[in-house]
């Protein structure tokens, strides 16, 4: 019932005013993974189904609930790109899920399993993320369906700044409208070719730079943004062991120092979220990358493994560690909190009774399916959502929100 208290709370903090004739989604099912079984719901599925379960619970009337759950803008657009003597045509999207406020916010992702449901379900997370964390926000996502790894950093570049043509044109990018960030398979790279897109439809804009966070900061970028969520989850988790009912239900002390921690990703949130855990004194004895898993019980040092990985381009060989060939059974491995910091639908069917973790920290948004969630409470290992513990990006980019203290 975790996820859904605080899917509740955000509904009673989200208050739309007015509708868009542009309103609606599409019913397209997209594929599952390993972890989860051929009759487990969709990534926009589950998204849907929790925030039927926190509906039931908010006291929101019905009227405001229907118009909460569809998104209020979709664009998908196609654009032809010259690679290697062919032309090769891309598709792109953008969600906006509510623009009850101004700006919308939400990051662009990257991969090549974007598609239309994924991109909705994800900026409706970022609408109950941002009511939850209190910022003036609505929820948006985008996302281009590439795999950036297959070209070259000028064709990539190419590709981004196309897309944001495309974005310019349909007016769904700008300070006061959208304000996109960064998510899987971009960074500070990618928003400073956005926005310096962005400016030259725009050259007279003061605040143009506003356009996108996740800047470098030579260019407006704001300190601390690229570790903000991993920080985040740090915070998070480390209040919630702080509770002696947490502590009581499971075994912890409440000591940092005392956590077994495993991770699941190693890019910008899985990375900075261990290495504040290891600052701190937890010990991290796995990492899941999509290649292999780490595991040593003795605690891993993230630099060095950081370093190895970026050097080699996998864990494979590492030296000191055992390696874990199929990524999904880092998940499963003994201890105390588990962090799923990747994709969505880690944590299903499949392996949902496979789980050893006493605490389940959510810093993938939609980690778990809602049928896994209830074997995970069943089991009676408690569950942080991504609602709340990744909300550390979105919360940064509003510069008066006040600052989680040390």
């Amino acid at each position: 019932m975790i996820n859904a208290f605080y899917l509740a709370r955000a509904l009673k903090t989200f208050r739309p005013h007015h509708q868009f004739l542009c309103r609606g989604y599409s019913t397209h099912i997209a594929t599952g993974n390993t972890a989860c079984e051929d009759h487990e719901p969709s990534f926009l599925k589950s998204v849907e189904m929790y925030f039927d379960k926190a509906a039931g619970i908010s006291g929101v009337s019905q009227k405001t609930l229907s118009h909460m759950k569809a998104p209020d803008c979709m664009l998908k657009v196609t654009f032809p790109i010259e690679i290697k003597d062919k032309v090769e045509i891309i598709t792109g999207f953008r969600v906006h899920h509510s623009r009850h406020m101004l700006p919308v916010k939400g990051g662009i992702r990257f991969a090549t399993d974007v598609d239309e449901q994924e991109v909705t379900a994800l900026a409706a997370l970022m609408t109950y993320k941002c009511a939850i964390v209190d910022v003036p926000f609505g929820g948006a996502k985008g996302g281009i369906s590439i795999d950036p790894k297959n070209y070259t950093d000028a064709e990539v570049e190419r590709i981004t700044r196309r897309y944001t043509v495309e974005l310019c044109q349909k007016s769904f990018i700008g300070p006061g409208t959208d304000v996109p960030a960064p998510d899987v398979g971009t960074g500070a790279r990618e928003m400073a070719w956005i926005m310096d897109t962005y400016r030259q439809f725009h050259p007279n804009e003061v605040d143009s730079i506003g356009c996108v966070t996740g800047k470098p900061i030579p260019l407006g970028g704001v300190r601390g943004r690229n570790e903000s969520t991993g920080l985040g989850v740090y915070y998070g988790i480390r209040e919630f062991v702080s509770y002696p009912e947490v502590q009581k239900h499971t075994g912890l002390s409440g000591d940092i120092k005392d956590l077994r921690i495993i991770i699941q990703g190693f890019g910008k949130v899985g990375y900075w979220a261990a290495k504040f855990f290891e600052q701190n004194g937890a010990k991290i004895i796995g990492i899941g990358e999509k290649e292999c898993g780490v595991y040593n019980p003795n605690g891993l040092n993230i630099d060095k493994l950081f370093n190895y990985r970026r050097s080699r381009g996998s864990f494979l060989g590492m030296p000191n560690v055992d390696i874990i060939e199929d990524p999904l059974e880092i998940l499963e491995l003994e201890c105390d909190v588990l962090i799923p910091a990747a994709l969505e639908r880690q944590i299903g069917l499949r392996n949902a009774d496979k789980i050893k973790a006493k605490i389940v920290g959510e810093a993938a948004n939609g980690p778990t399916t809602p049928l896994a969630n209830e074997v995970l409470l069943m089991k009676g290992i408690l569950v942080i959502p991504d609602l709340l513990l990744n909300a550390g990006g979105v919360t940064v980019s509003h510069p008066r929100k006040k600052r989680c203290k040390k």
